[in-house]
C-alpha cells in the first residue's frame, strides 16, 4: 500500500507542476479550485488502477469519489471560465505579485500547499480503495456511508444548481439567495461536501479500524476548513460587505447544518 500511495503522491505533484506552469502563463491561479475535486477523483482512479483484485467496497469508493470530484471540478472550471479570476487569490498573492515573486509564491502558497491538503482529505478514498482487495462482504457501515454520501450529493448538486439559476437572472443582481435549500442553510454546498466525505470515510472504515484511524483526519480537516477557515468565514466576510441584506439572512438562517429559518424578533 505504501508504494501505491507514494506513486499517487508522485502523480499528484507532477500534475500540479504542469498546472502551476499553466497558471504562470495565464497569470491566474484561481482555476485551482476546479482541481480540488478533480484531483481527488484522479487519486481514486490511480488507487483503483493499482489494486489487483478490487472488491465491492473498492468499487463503491471509486464511484463515490469520482462522481463527487469530477462533477465539482467541471462545475468550478465552468464558473472560473465564466467569471474570471477569483478575488480571494488576488488578495493572497497581491504583495508577491508587486514584489516580482508571483511564480514562487503561486507554487508554494497555492499549488503545493493545496496538493498536500488534497492528498490528506482524499485519504479515506485512497486507503479504502487499496485496502478493498482484502475486504469482507459489504457491511451495514459501508451502506450507511453511502446513504450519508447521497444526502451530501443532493445538497451539493441541488444547492449549486439553485444558486446558478438565481445568479443567471439579472433581476437578482445584488440580492441574497434565500430560497430552496438556501432557506435552511447558508451553505448547502459546503454541508453537502462534508456529508459526502464523512460518507466516504464511513465506507472506507468498514474495512477495518486501522483504515478508520489513519484516514479520519481527512473529513475532520475538510469540515474544519469549510466551517472555520477558508470556506464559510472567507466567503461570508465578503458577502457582508457587498450585500446589505446579508446580515439579516445570517440572523435567520443556519450557518451549516440545515435548520428551519429563525423568526425575526
Amino acid at each position: 500500500m505504501l508504494d501505491a500511495l507514494l506513486l499517487n503522491a508522485g502523480v499528484l505533484v507532477a500534475v500540479v507542476l504542469v498546472l502551476w506552469l499553466i497558471s504562470l502563463k495565464l497569470g491566474d491561479v484561481s482555476f485551482i479550485d476546479a482541481f480540488w475535486g478533480a484531483g481527488m477523483a484522479m487519486l481514486a482512479v490511480a488507487s483503483f488502477s493499482q489494486t489487483p483484485k478490487p472488491g465491492d467496497v473498492s468499487l463503491m469508493l471509486l464511484l463515490m469519489t469520482a462522481a463527487w470530484g469530477f462533477r465539482l471540478g467541471i462545475y468550478l472550471l465552468r464558473r472560473w471560465w465564466r467569471e474570471g479570476e477569483d478575488q480571494r487569490y488576488v488578495r493572497i498573492l497581491r504583495k508577491d505579485r508587486e514584489k516580482g515573486r508571483f511564480a514562487i509564491a503561486a507554487l508554494f502558497k497555492v499549488w503545493l500547499g493545496q496538493a498536500v491538503l488534497l492528498f490528506m482529505v482524499s485519504s479515506p478514498a485512497q486507503f479504502g480503495i487499496l485496502a478493498g482487495e482484502y475486504e469482507k462482504p459489504v457491511t451495514g457501515l459501508a451502506w450507511a456511508g453511502l446513504a450519508l454520501y447521497l444526502v451530501g450529493i443532493v445538497f451539493e448538486w441541488v444547492g449549486d444548481w439553485q444558486l446558478a439559476r438565481f445568479k443567471a437572472d439579472p433581476a437578482n443582481a445584488g440580492k441574497v439567495m434565500d430560497a430552496g435549500l438556501w432557506r435552511y442553510t447558508r451553505h448547502p454546498n459546503y454541508f453537502g461536501d462534508a456529508c459526502a466525505w464523512w460518507g466516504i470515510w464511513l465506507a472506507a472504515a468498514s474495512l477495518g479500524w486501522w483504515v478508520a484511524a489513519w484516514t479520519v483526519i481527512g473529513p475532520l480537516f475538510l469540515t474544519f476548513t469549510l466551517t472555520r477557515w477558508s470556506g464559510a468565514p472567507l466567503l461570508e466576510g465578503g458577502m457582508k460587505k457587498r450585500r446589505p441584506d446579508y446580515a439579516a439572512y445570517v440572523e435567520r438562517t443556519s450557518g451549516f447544518v440545515p435548520m428551519p429559518p429563525r423568526k425575526s424578533v
